[in-house]
């Protein structure tokens, strides 16, 4: 038992370090990615759009999920910071490619058409696995 809670009380600190670099980072990721779109989903959401929010959801989760696969196959904090930030630059490219690609789906999520934000959603979480497979390769 005493192992047990050595091993908590050294491991804690890396523990914390790691869960707040990471969660640093989404915040980054969600913030630069509010810059980088045809729209702001923040402020479509503030208006009370629900394609908007549902949309913003499915980044947050989407850049998450990558971030996630990174911290737990990171051996260090550095290590979480560099396939971290490889990850949000991935993920932020291929968000950005989608809505030009996808030119109609940003103007109908404007417009609050929960459809289009599902379809983006969909993409979104698809390139994320994608992502996160990378990242912990």
């Amino acid at each position: 038992m005493d192992a047990v809670i050595l091993s908590f009380v050294s491991g804690l600190p890396i523990l914390l370090l790691h869960f707040i670099l990471s969660l640093m980072m989404l915040a980054l990721g969600a913030v630069i990615y509010n810059i980088v779109t045809p729209y702001h989903e923040i402020d479509l959401i503030k208006q009370g759009n629900i394609a908007a929010a549902v949309s913003f959801g499915g980044v947050l989760v989407g850049l998450a999920l990558p971030l996630a696969v990174n911290m737990a196959g990171s051996v260090n904090a550095f290590d979480i910071l560099v396939f971290g930030g490889v990850a949000i630059i991935l993920q932020l490219l291929a968000y950005r490619l989608t809505d030009v690609v996808l030119k109609d789906l940003p103007e109908r999520i404007k417009s609050g058409e929960i459809s289009a934000a599902i379809t983006l959603v969909a993409l979104k979480m698809s390139i994320s696995v994608i992502n996160a497979a990378a990242v912990s390769g």
